[in-house]
């Protein structure tokens, strides 16, 4: 159990699945019946027995300070159904899943868990130090791959002016592979946002009407990025260190740590396929101050760090350098997740937009800004899709495409039944993608993701 001993709401376990059907299948779980030899501690380790289909039950332990978890059934989700189940019992239920005394050892399959992930969490720490010891040969590293992305960002520009040369109709005719070859090319050149780029470009020409007009956009995008870091000595640090960022160097976190209570506002996956890569947006309670923390699951592995939505934690993040950058490390926490009591401060439609054009001449390459709609109802769009009006009858904002069609579009409709209600979502050129709602008439937060 977390050092205060304050024990999670059920909403905020459930936050943590990763689909509906998990979902249901973890409050399925979440009862007394199929547990055993369930027990938690001050350390934030939680453990139990699950018994299965099989002869032996299932083992799963739970460090809420990750959180992460381990079970020994053969699903892949994480967290998955038992580690739900489990959760969700502590969580109600603390004669059944009770402290251990101080001094009291865990089970020998669960204390062995945790000790070795608290074990490799103290030897990563020590790696990154030791890597930082010789700063000389860090150098060196630096300018070898610097070396390699110049000339990979050389051949890319070749590659667009080829493209305009040719004419936009040829990237039709031509088809994906050569756009995944040049996309390998920037890969071999350890240039990895140039390479996402690149596949991005390669996919537009079967995207629908209007593509010629979005891939001239986004190849000028490219070439605005190729020429930054081509001439990268010559720009403000900031914006140098957005476009090492952007390219894909690794920033690490350098700036001072910021503690606040920081309000978990959402947290979702995307993949490419060959990389799991979970988003989590925060907002500070009392700076103001946004954040994104970035984990990575690679070779059908779930992200490791996961935060329940809808609450508060006094906790620091460690930002990353850069113009308008967002991302931060999740540092030390000091207390136990509560509710979050309201949403953060928002505004109007309007004002989402200004945010994001304020956003953009830091950042020219910024996809989208987390922003907080205050007094929207979601309706139907003149000619298809949806769209975020205020209440007021001021502006009106499109639900990017990647939300249509999504379940939480139609949970958001549900959650507002014709009436105002307050959104948190990324605004960007393509719309607006609703994440977490409010409601004046339902307490409580509703992820959307």
């Amino acid at each position: 159990m977390n050092q205060t001993g304050v024990r999670w709401t059920s909403e905020q376990v459930l936050a943590l699945a990763p689909d509906d059907a998990s979902r249901r299948a973890g409050n399925k779980l979440g009862t007394a019946g199929p547990w055993s030899d369930t027990g938690c501690d001050a350390s934030g380790a939680v453990w139990g027995l699950c018994k299965g289909s099989g002869s032996r039950p299932y083992r799963t332990v739970v460090d809420t300070t990750g959180p992460a978890c381990n079970c020994s059934c053969p699903s892949r989700k994480f967290p998955c159904k038992h580690a739900l189940g489990l959760l969700l019992l502590w969580s109600t239920d603390g004669a059944t899943v009770a402290e251990r005394a101080e001094g009291a050892e865990p089970p020998e399959w669960a204390g062995e868990w945790i000790g070795t992930r608290r074990k490799r969490q103290t030897d990563r720490a020590e790696s990154a130090a030791a890597k930082t010891a010789d700063p000389e040969a860090a150098r060196r590293r630096a300018e070898r791959r610097a070396a390699r992305i110049t000339s990979g960002a050389a051949e890319l520009e070749q590659r667009l002016t080829d493209l305009l040369r040719g004419g936009l109709a040829s990237a039709e005719q031509s088809g994906y592979g050569l756009w995944e070859e040049t996309a390998a090319r920037m890969v071999d050149a350890q240039a990895p946002g140039l390479a996402g780029r690149v596949r991005e470009l390669g996919a537009i020409p079967g995207s629908g009407p209007g593509w010629p007009v979005r891939l001239l956009e986004e190849s000028a995008l490219l070439h605005l990025l190729n020429t930054a870091w081509l001439g990268r000595e010559r720009l403000p640090e900031p914006l140098a260190a957005t476009v090492r960022t952007r390219v894909g160097l690794p920033a690490p976190a350098g700036c001072p740590p910021v503690r606040d209570h920081w309000l978990v506002l959402a947290q979702y996956d995307t993949s490419d396929g060959k990389l799991v890569t979970r988003r989590i947006r925060l907002h500070g309670r009392d700076s103001g101050r946004p954040a994104l923390l970035l984990s990575f699951g690679a070779a059908g592995r779930a992200p490791e760090l996961a935060l329940p939505v809808g609450v508060a934690i006094d906790a620091e993040i460690v930002p990353h350098p850069g113009a308008g950058q967002l991302r931060a490390d999740w540092g030390e926490r000091f207390g136990d997740p509560v509710a979050m009591e309201e949403p953060p401060p928002g505004g109007s439609v309007a004002a989402a937009i200004d945010a994001y054009g304020a956003a953009l001449s830091a950042d020219p390459w910024l996809d989208a800004c987390p922003v907080t709609l205050r007094d929207v109802i979601p309706v139907p769009g003149v000619g298809g899709g949806w769209q975020l009006a205020d209440a007021d009858g001021g502006s009106a904002l499109p639900v990017a495409p990647v939300a249509l069609g999504h379940p939480g579009l139609w949970k958001l409709a549900a959650l507002s039944g014709g009436g105002p209600v307050t959104v948190f979502g990324e605004c960007g050129h393509r719309g607006f993608r609703p994440l977490t709602a409010w409601s004046a008439e339902i307490p409580g937060t509703v992820p959307l993701t």
